[in-house]
């Protein structure tokens, strides 16, 4: 990639006076972690070739406390949810958008009734709105023809009933694109969310990734396409268990797109 990537803050958008079309909410995978990093970029690398004016927190983003809050310490999930509101609120945010569905739910569905009211969108629904306003075009690029299927994020899909926006950015790629016999509403769940990512899994006798890594392998897809970057690292973990991973690539949306048209 020979750009350089141009991530402004929200804080350097309010010293020259300006207020983005949208924050971007990064979230702790999308910073943290190496290959969620990779999503992050991909997306930013989408926002900087479509001049689409946007700002990070920085330093100032804290996790939106949903781990917490799945795992039962609603006490830490409300301090987060406080301290992050503030810092919303004191730039007067008003659209967010996140890559990550956990951040997306949280921001969406739990933030409101602590005072924090702002429209959240995923990032697919984003892509599929600068595509619908003519702001980005999509050509197949380097993955015309190949078979793709998407894994539905719980806090997407069921939660949020976001089914279409990552499955019509999928189709522009001119890809074949195949369902699982478990999708959409009936999808199976990867197994990280409600804050499992974080902890051993219980006794059984298969782990849940590994389940849903063979809904996956059934179509036979050259790629699994994600929304999510648990469910990313769940299915990647699912595809090494099954020693596919020279042969089947896991890839949010944001990388197909961005890849696609070599951004």
């Amino acid at each position: 990639m020979s750009e350089s990537l141009v991530v402004p803050t929200m804080a350097e958008m309010l010293a020259e006076g300006k207020q983005p079309e949208v924050l971007f909410w990064v979230g702790c995978a999308g910073s943290f972690d190496d290959r969620a990093k990779k999503i992050t970029k991909a997306f930013v690398r989408i926002l900087n070739r479509t001049n689409v004016s946007f700002a990070v927190l920085g330093t100032e983003e804290s996790c939106t406390g949903d781990p917490a809050k799945r795992a039962g310490n609603e006490f830490l999930f409300q301090m987060q949810a406080m301290m992050n509101i503030e810092v919303l609120n004191a730039y007067e945010a008003k659209k967010i958008v996140t890559a990550c569905p956990h951040c997306f739910n949280t921001l969406k569905n739990e933030y409101p009734e602590l005072g924090g009211n702002y429209e959240v969108i995923h990032h697919t629904e984003f892509l599929k709105s600068l595509i619908n306003d003519g702001r980005l075009t999509v050509e197949g690029g380097q993955f015309k023809g190949k078979k793709i299927t998407f894994h539905d994020p719980c806090y997407l899909g069921r939660a949020n009933k976001v089914y279409e926006a990552p499955r019509d950015l999928i189709e522009k790629l001119d890809v074949e694109l195949v369902e699982m016999k478990r999708s959409k509403a009936n999808g199976l769940c990867c197994g990280a969310g409600g804050a499992q990512m974080f902890k051993d899994a219980e006794p059984g006798n298969k782990e849940v990734n590994v389940l849903r890594t063979e809904d996956a392998l059934e179509v036979k897809p050259d790629i699994i396409a994600a929304g999510c970057p648990f469910c990313n690292t769940m299915l990647t973990d699912g595809i090494k268990h099954a020693h596919k991973e020279g042969e089947i690539k896991v890839m949010d949306v944001a990388e197909l797109i961005a890849n696609a048209q070599d951004l």
